[in-house]
């Protein structure tokens, strides 16, 4: 095991710490009994997940007694209140209790989903979270956001739940197939978008390291943005103000997965989508200098090619980016850059500006000229 780093997450409900690092599953059996005595362990993954990694995850537990594995369909469309419903009849069948510990072992998917379950059953047991995706490990493991989709739209029902733990092994993402791996690193692109200039360059001067997937690149790229994460969330648990900043480009990712019924889109690849036209838009209203939205929009390109812009018409997805759940008095909000190391909220007052970067965003993208 290579060495970890601890990263610690202030919540309002006790503090948890994010362990990262090659190799650090093997510590898994240490940050149970770490994080307390409980009755029984549920090891809550999907089928791809647990192929990947399940050896490794129980090797790490060093025989626990009282461990019992459950798993569900973590494809995006599965994201639902029918799987938490199978989720939480597994736990009732099994004994767990509500001294239970609860580990959602995967991507994105599962650790919403697991920790909404685990958020609900006997009003809460304890959770974990061993994300095993770059998304997961660098961005939805880690605050405490839970939840499910509704036909109407993303994440629109969930709770804040955070976690007892959070272990991100960064070498679960070799099992990653590069489409999975890359649409992952748009949620870095993310961080230094909306956080750290120093960030941003480096991804400029290392990319091809990075999408190769070299070791030190890695590990670098999911520490920083654990901390980074970890520095907005402990001061905005609650998306209040600040926090609002870690959905750069998802408003617009959000209104593409649900236009396409969530079926074409990985996450990390519909944000990807979302980051240039939010760059394009932030240009267009004055907000994000023409040379900042120019390099992210170069940055993004070079992840490589994305799944098609859906053929719904801008209107459609405005109206998809409405049922967003950052809107306020029925205003739609949008997260821009007024510069590549910071980010803000402002109010979308231009519809037709906006329904003419989702016309234009496709094009962009291709062309890479503003």
């Amino acid at each position: 095991m290579g060495k970890a780093k601890r990263i610690l997450v202030k919540s309002s409900a006790g503090n948890y710490r994010v362990v990262c690092g090659a190799g650090v599953l093997a510590a898994l059996g240490g940050e149970v009994s770490r994080a307390g005595r409980f009755s029984s362990v549920h090891l809550v993954s999907s089928a791809k997940a647990w192929a990947a990694v399940g050896r490794e995850v129980l090797g790490g537990l060093h025989g626990l007694k009282g461990v019992v594995l459950h798993r569900f369909d973590d494809s995006e469309a599965g994201k639902n209140l029918e799987s938490v419903e199978r989720i939480a009849r597994g736990l009732v069948k099994a004994g767990a209790d509500r001294h239970s510990l609860v580990v959602a072992v995967g991507g994105g998917v599962v650790g919403d989903v697991v920790g909404f379950a685990a958020s609900s059953y006997l009003r809460g047991v304890a959770l974990a979270q061993v994300p095993t995706t770059v998304v997961a490990q660098t961005d939805s493991a880690i605050g405490g956001k839970t939840g499910v989709n509704l036909p109407e739209g993303k994440n629109l029902l969930g709770a804040f739940y955070p976690p007892r733990f959070v272990l991100a092994d960064s070498r679960t993402l070799q099992s990653l197939s590069h489409r999975e791996y890359r649409g992952g690193l748009a949620e870095v692109i993310k961080y230094g978008v909306i956080a750290d200039p120093k960030l941003f360059r480096y991804l400029e001067e290392h990319l091809e390291k990075a999408l190769a997937r070299e070791a030190g690149t890695v590990s670098y790229l999911i520490a920083r943005s654990v901390e980074i994460k970890a520095g907005v969330v402990g001061k905005d648990e609650k998306e209040s103000g600040l926090r609002e900043i870690l959905n750069f480009g998802h408003t617009f990712g959000h209104a593409l997965e649900s236009a396409t019924g969530y079926k074409r889109y990985r996450h990390g690849e519909a944000v990807a989508w979302g980051m240039m036209a939010a760059a394009l838009y932030g240009h267009e209203v004055g907000v994000t200098p023409a040379d900042d939205a120019s390099r992210i929009v170069a940055l993004v390109r070079r992840l490589g090619k994305l799944p098609a812009w859906p053929s719904s018409t801008p209107a459609r997805l405005v109206q998809l980016m409405r049922s967003d759940k950052k809107r306020r008095a029925g205003k739609l909000r949008l997260v821009l850059t007024p510069r590549i190391g910071k980010a803000g909220t402002y109010d979308a007052a231009d519809m037709g500006t906006l329904k003419l970067v989702l016309r234009m965003t496709p094009q962009v993208a291709r062309d890479g000229a503003l």
